[in-house]
């Protein structure tokens, strides 16, 4: 039983609750906020009941920041999303966007757009220097579960939504279809560092889901510049930085920042880390079965 859960978690999980969204967006986005809540729930569930790290599910003093790092992100996405009208009137090119099309390939061609755009931003932000310092913040977890996708720097979060937005903007996205896109990527983030022992079989070559993404968390230097991709992989096979390997499994101990095992862990300490002066240390040995 507990094998056919974990094959059938994720692309349940995903077609569900996003399938739900857009039938529930057919009334009011409104009802998005409580089928969310309802997808967390389920979420951290799952991660008790079918832990991939069962240590990975008990707090290390982090639960109070991570919720705050969430709580601030999601205010600013709500925040975007009540300018978007405004923005849109400001940038659009009117009459590209295709608004007769079905709903739901509207959103599957804003997912694709964004997807592009923030992957390549976060591509970015492993190769320059001060981008890097923000996105830090994310990279510092030493644990992976469902609420780490949220937490990021709110400067980096600006950044990589405007990357990924920012072309809808021009084409001219309905309110409805962006408000469904920071849903499907709320969810998709719960899946993509969720703690459950996930089996996703040939879907990891279509899918950034966890059992890719935990690579990307490796603290070894990097060899952790792998598999940027928020949603899909196919970015990642054209950067040449798609990886995966059954060799080696990901666990305690590999995830973090190898050059700063000192990196601060409480909230305020980490929004102003960026804008500090750091001292480097020595980067860990890269384990042999991780070496590319």
């Amino acid at each position: 039983m507990k094998r056919i859960v974990a094959r059938l978690y994720a692309p349940l999980f995903w077609g569900g609750f996003i399938g739900g969204g857009l039938c529930l967006a057919q009334w009011s986005t409104l009802w998005l906020l409580p089928l969310f809540v309802v997808a967390l729930a389920l979420s951290f569930a799952a991660e008790w009941l079918l832990p991939y790290e069962t240590v990975w599910n008990r707090p290390v003093g982090d639960r109070g920041r991570d919720i705050l790092h969430a709580l601030v992100n999601e205010a600013l996405s709500a925040l975007g999303l009540l300018a978007l009208p405004g923005l849109v009137a400001l940038l659009a090119i009117d009459g590209v966007w295709p608004s007769g099309w079905p709903l739901w390939w509207q959103l599957a061609l804003a997912i694709f757009i964004a997807d592009a755009g923030i992957s390549l931003m976060h591509y970015a932000s492993h190769r320059v220097a001060w981008l890097w310092r923000l996105h830090a913040v994310h990279h510092s977890v030493e644990r992976l579960y469902g609420f780490n996708g949220l937490m990021k720097h709110p400067l980096h979060q600006l950044l990589e939504a405007s990357a990924g937005l920012l072309p809808l903007l021009v084409l001219g996205i309905p309110l409805q279809v962006a408000t469904l896109l920071a849903f499907a990527i709320a969810i998709q983030l719960l899946l993509q560092h969720s703690n459950v022992d996930m089996r996703v079989g040939f879907l990891r070559w279509i899918f950034a889901w966890a059992p890719l993404h935990r690579f990307h968390h490796m603290k070894y230097g990097r060899a952790g510049d792998v598999n940027f991709g928020l949603f899909f992989t196919v970015w990642d096979w054209l950067l040449g930085t798609g990886f995966y390997t059954e060799v080696y499994r990901i666990g305690q101990g590999d995830l973090g920042i190898g050059s700063r095992p000192d990196f601060p862990r409480d909230y305020l300490a980490q929004l102003l880390d960026p804008f500090d002066s750091v001292t480097l240390a020595r980067e860990p040995t890269v384990p042999e079965a991780l070496r590319r």
